[in-house]
């Protein structure tokens, strides 16, 4: 069982850059592809950004790409989401997630076998 712990989350204005983390329990974090998905209020959970074990797979939602970088450093178990240029449209609970499918960054949720509680990202305008 994997346990996910995400943290970074916030307040900010447009335009500012906030970065999320996600930590996990597992020793063998390295296997997983990990991902990273937002809920709005009253809309579906949607893909952000997924990569592969070793980091050299990525993939972005059209929505955030220019803007959002994802990554990981499998020495410290933890994934990063950094978010730039923020739009009053990210303002979402965002939520990582761990995939046993570690060789691809996989954009259905259904390839995610844990998630994290979520963190709040509200954006101002």
């Amino acid at each position: 069982q994997v346990q996910l712990v995400e943290s970074g989350g916030g307040l900010v204005q447009a335009g500012g850059s906030l970065r999320l983390s996600c930590a996990a329990s597992e020793r063998t974090f390295s296997s997983y592809g990990m991902g990273w998905f937002r809920q709005a209020p009253g809309k579906e959970r949607e893909f952000v950004a997924g990569i592969s074990w070793s980091g050299a797979r990525t993939n972005y939602a059209d929505s955030v790409k220019g803007r959002f970088t994802i990554s990981r450093d499998n020495a410290k178990n933890t994934a990063y989401l950094q978010m730039n240029s923020l739009k009053p449209e990210d303002t979402a609970v965002y939520y990582c997630a761990a995939s046993r499918l570690s060789g691809g960054a996989e954009v259905w949720s259904g390839n995610y076998d844990y998630w994290g509680q979520g963190t709040q990202v509200t954006v101002s305008s």
